[in-house]
């Protein structure tokens, strides 16, 4: 795949600063992915900035992605020790549970000041992720509308607050945010096509070209029941646009298909889920 993103991270440096700033003032770390793309939105470097620290996987998005892959990955990262859970943040699926596995893992932090004679100490949280993935909402999901600023902590940048989300939990109002790499151009488009990219940096048709080609091959129904439209196993990423076009009235002037159109359609419902429920990264990929 010859997928290019024209992305130059000047910002990269004073991201990852930041970040370790805010790493050093809380207990646990929870990564929200994208379920779509739980390999595309995990960022590898984490895991060497939290060191020792606990953390959490949140798969977000678990409405828009395909439900048997979804259970296939939740076992790869289980079976690579980690505590993973499925949320939906924009309906609040699975906050209840998230929280009880934070405060699960959080249980030898606890301990550990305990031992110390500390008592009542609350564990600090924090949320990271690439652009896009659902932090934010996460965030006043948890919150909720009892929202509890707790007293402020030394060394926290101004303007960043600790917000008591459960008995004994504080979390930092400020995600983290994790930028993208691109070392494999599969990664790049993933990213590009959920929307954790600015689309000003590539080039949104060859986008859509390749997602219909990938749909194509394990979503093929579901693409023609969504436009009314027949995709055959031979049509190019060309032809099923042309044929979305004809089925939903995108045309030009003397019923030549309005391409540019479509894409932003084809775009627009995948992103929002009104297509269907589809995972880019292929679980059994290596």
């Amino acid at each position: 795949m010859d997928f290019k993103i024209q992305w130059f991270p000047g910002h990269m440096t004073k991201a990852k600063r930041m970040m370790e700033t805010q790493l050093k003032l809380v207990d646990v770390v929870i990564e929200m992915l994208d379920a779509r793309i739980p390999r595309s939105s995990t960022n590898p470097m984490l895991l060497e900035m939290l060191g020792n620290k606990p953390k959490l996987v949140a798969l977000n998005k678990i409405d828009m992605a395909d439900p048997v892959k979804t259970d296939t990955w939740l076992q790869i990262f289980k079976n690579n020790g980690l505590t993973v859970v499925k949320v939906d943040c924009a309906t609040g699926k699975g906050i209840k549970q998230l929280i009880s596995a934070v405060q699960e893992i959080a249980k030898p932090v606890s301990e550990k000041w305990a031992k110390k004679g500390v008592k009542n100490r609350p564990i600090r949280v924090m949320i990271v992720g690439v652009p896009n993935v659902g932090k934010s909402t996460l965030i006043n999901r948890l919150v909720g509308k009892n929202k509890v600023i707790a007293a402020d902590r030394p060394g926290v940048t101004r303007g960043q607050q600790w917000i008591t989300i459960a008995k004994g939990l504080e979390l930092l109002d400020t995600p983290g945010v994790l930028w993208p790499k691109f070392d494999d151009p599969e990664i790049g488009f993933c990213l590009a096509v959920t929307g954790a990219i600015k689309e000003e940096v590539f080039d949104r048709e060859q986008a859509v070209m390749l997602l219909v080609e990938k749909l194509k091959i394990n979503y093929s129904k579901e693409i023609s029941d969504k436009y009314g439209a027949e995709i055959l196993e031979t049509d190019s990423a060309e032809d099923i646009l042309r044929k979305i076009a004809t089925a939903r009235g995108c045309l030009k002037t003397g019923g030549i298909p309005d391409i540019e159109k479509v894409i932003q359609l084809v775009l627009r419902d995948f992103r929002t889920g009104r297509l269907g429920r589809f995972t880019l990264d292929n679980p059994d990929r290596k």
